[in-house]
């Protein structure tokens, strides 16, 4: 257990506590593409019922000094079909270095390089958590962000 921090598979208890996290705003803002409505709980039982059941998604419960934290996760982006990196953290856990030991643990699990990661341009937790794996910016590209209602820019991060 490094500095406390375990990665397990996702089970059906978790998913109470993720619901809960993704509910805050500032988590959401900061996210920024995240689903239509964060209050809508069968919609949120349904997404995580969808990727529970891809055989190509790695899915992990980030637990850290045996309290959920939060996820990470790597899948293969429907858009642009190639492996993309995500996580979420509960804000109570945010500015402890969990992020990036949860990802940097991941990506031992998950061997496909080249492996992306995208973020809101303008959230730099995200962006230097990448960067600390290992990934490189090699783009931008803008979308509509749900949380924010609005077209943002984002930046478009591989690792190699």
């Amino acid at each position: 257990m490094q500095g406390g921090l375990v990665l397990r598979d996702v089970i059906d208890d978790d998913l109470p506590t993720f619901f809960e996290q993704q509910l805050d705003p500032a988590a959401n803002y900061m996210a920024a593409f995240t689903g239509r409505d964060p209050s809508d709980r069968d919609a949120f039982m349904a997404h995580w019922a969808r990727i529970r059941n891809n055989p190509s998604v790695i899915m992990k419960t980030i637990l850290f000094k045996g309290q959920v934290a939060g996820s990470v996760a790597s899948y293969i982006d429907e858009e642009f079909g190639k492996p993309e990196v995500t996580y979420w953290i509960g804000k109570e856990y945010w500015g402890q270095g969990i992020a990036t030991r949860a990802l940097a643990k991941l990506l031992t699990y998950q061997k496909a390089r080249p492996i992306y990661g995208r973020a809101a341009k303008d959230n730099t937790a995200t962006v230097r958590v990448l960067e600390k794996c290992g990934f490189k910016i090699i783009g931008y590209d803008r979308g509509f962000a749900n949380a924010r209602r609005e077209e943002i820019e984002e930046v478009i991060m591989e690792l190699r």
